[in-house]
């Protein structure tokens, strides 16, 4: 009987040492906790058309200038508030079925959406956070390939929730295929964080520096959306410079929360 094939599970804890290259032809996982994998779930489980997300400003401005106005919104944040002359900023409730239904949206966020600009050639990628957990495993479960996690950090550092989140996907992702998973030094470090400290998600957002900061300047409550696990049950995935929702994703509602 031949050998089954191992899947190796790698995490990186920021993208700062990662390139395009590296990321190309991979099945990458984004996490981005707070705020920006959390709003895309929101923004296609209520009905956004796609998530066009870009590196910077300038970017978003280019690419808004070349697409048609009344179906094309520019949303984001940078350092944690909405920025001058886009439409919305980076709270997941900003994104409701009335505010983007049918709407493309470019997206520029601090951190997140650096990271799955670079990540534009991989073979699959996927943007995940505690609100689509097991949605995510489910999918890569089905991959039988190896998997790159890459946590988006907070500028270019170590941010807790985004490991803790990490450390989630690989213990169920072990749980479901057993002894096929091989982890590294990485992805064991983002489990035992998992085991110390993601009992209370929300504490454990609270607590962390970029919970604080949200918190400070008045974002509070988005700290309570994105720690709701499983509560939005889709698959967004990049391809080419675009998010939409997996086939495998459940519909976004007509009665989605206005």
């Amino acid at each position: 009987m031949p050998t089954r094939r191992k899947i190796k599970i790698d995490v990186h804890f920021t993208p700062s040492q990662l390139d395009e290259l590296q990321l190309k032809d991979k099945n990458v996982v984004v996490i981005d906790v707070l705020r920006s994998s959390t709003t895309i779930a929101m923004a296609l489980q209520n009905g956004a058309r796609e998530i066009i997300p870009v590196a910077d400003i300038e970017s978003a401005v280019k690419i808004s200038g070349s697409l048609f106005g009344e179906v094309v919104l520019r949303g984001g944040e940078r350092n944690g508030k909405m920025i001058e002359g886009f439409n919305l900023g980076n709270s997941p409730g900003e994104y409701t079925g009335q505010a983007v239904r049918g709407k493309s949206i470019i997206f520029m966020t601090t951190n997140g959406t650096a990271a799955m600009v670079k990540g534009r050639y991989a073979k699959n990628l996927i943007v995940a956070g505690f609100v689509n957990l097991s949605t995510v495993v489910e999918f890569l479960c089905g991959l039988q390939s190896d998997i790159m996690i890459v946590c988006a950090g907070k500028e270019h550092r170590f941010c807790i929730e985004d490991s803790v989140c990490a450390g989630k996907i690989i213990t169920k992702l072990t749980r479901e295929l057993g002894n096929d998973v091989v982890i590294g030094d990485g992805s064991r470090a983002a489990v035992a964080l998992d085991h110390a400290e993601g009992r209370s998600i929300l504490k454990m957002l609270k607590s962390s520096d970029h919970g604080k900061y949200l918190t400070e300047i008045g974002f509070a409550d988005d700290l309570k959306v994105c720690a709701q696990l499983d509560s939005i049950p889709v698959l967004p995935v990049l391809s080419g410079s675009v998010i939409r929702l997996s086939k495998e994703s459940p519909k976004p509602s007509r009665q989605a929360k206005n």
